[in-house]
């Protein structure tokens, strides 16, 4: 019996059956599923209209083909993060461990985006790390280092690396973080996300371009989201469009918890549905006023809470 005919056999004999496997790309209702105990990836379509599968999902499918199946039921999930604005939420990413968001010393970091992505960590019990990428970019150095210090000073874990200057050092430094977690990549164009993507999985270029075929997406190399498995073990997620990242999708409950230096003080205001923007005995507004708070994470809640007012239900 030849390959493809052998190939064809094994499929036939799956076919029917329930298997496992995780989802490991994303385009449309195009997914990609490696199955467990390894073999060929196959491409899977969402059984019915909907399309609610997201990159690391764990999945039922039943084999249709050789290289084809439709997914059947989606495991139970630890967390999940979304893309949204006013009018939809699309999920697109699953059961995360940690999420790590590039920065680099130049061009200029958006602040913005930094505490977005930290306040989706923090509402999702993800761990997050920043990494500033550049610092031999030396003259932009102290500047990015005084932007980041508010963030330290909350206890965030910031990794300063050179992914080209010095990539050896950087994939040790990485790899310590990395093992044995899955990890979500966020980051705005040209701080090096690319780049570190291909130091830590060599052959990054080739997988995505074979991704990029089975799941008929084309030129679009560069729009979908996909799980790389790290040669030390655990996974790194690769997602696009950063810019895109919102939380319109959280409760005002969830959202003011999501900032570390407002959640000993929750229980302190005067009234119990103090929304933490201008009511009197406000113990948030206080510790702006005292400077034990940041008046600029309190207006990014304040933006917060003003774009969830907004959602279209």
């Amino acid at each position: 019996m030849n390959r493809r005919a052998t190939k064809a056999a094994g499929a036939a004999k799956s076919a029917g059956a329930t298997l496992h496997g995780v989802v490991i790309a994303a385009h449309g209702r195009h997914y990609l599923v490696a199955p467990d105990g390894g073999g060929a990836h196959l491409q899977c379509f969402p059984r019915g209209k909907k399309s609610e599968v997201a990159v690391g999902d764990r999945v039922e499918y039943q084999s249709t083909s050789a290289d084809q199946g439709v997914i059947v039921a989606i495991g139970e999930r630890r967390n999940l993060l979304y893309r949204s604005d006013q009018f939809k939420s699309k999920l697109f990413a699953a059961n995360l461990d940690q999420l790590l968001i590039v920065l680099a010393t130049e061009p200029h970091f958006s602040e913005d985006l930094l505490g977005r992505a930290l306040v989706a960590a923090e509402a999702n019990d993800l761990k997050p790390l920043i990494v500033l990428n550049k610092i031999d970019v030396e003259a932009a150095l102290p500047l990015a280092r005084a932007r980041l210090e508010r963030y330290r000073a909350l206890g965030y874990t910031v990794l300063e690396l050179s992914v080209k200057g010095r990539p050896q050092e950087a994939r040790e430094t990485l790899a310590e973080h990395l093992h044995g977690h899955q990890t979500i990549l966020l980051g705005q164009s040209g701080m090096g996300k690319s780049t570190l993507v291909n130091l830590l999985i060599p052959d990054a270029e080739a997988a995505t371009r074979e991704i990029s075929t089975a799941l008929n997406s084309g030129r679009h190399t560069t729009t979908f989201t996909r799980l790389y498995r790290l040669p030390e073990g655990g996974a790194l997620i690769d997602s696009p469009g950063f810019q895109e990242f919102g939380l319109y999708h959280l409760t005002e409950g969830k959202l003011e918890r999501a900032f570390p230096e407002f959640r000993p003080l929750l229980a302190h205001c005067r009234f119990y549905n103090c929304h933490h923007l201008h009511e009197p005995g406000c113990a948030i507004l206080e510790a702006i006023d005292d400077g034990r708070i940041a008046p600029e994470r309190q207006a990014l809640y304040a933006q917060l809470m003003h774009e969830i007012s907004q959602v279209v239900r």
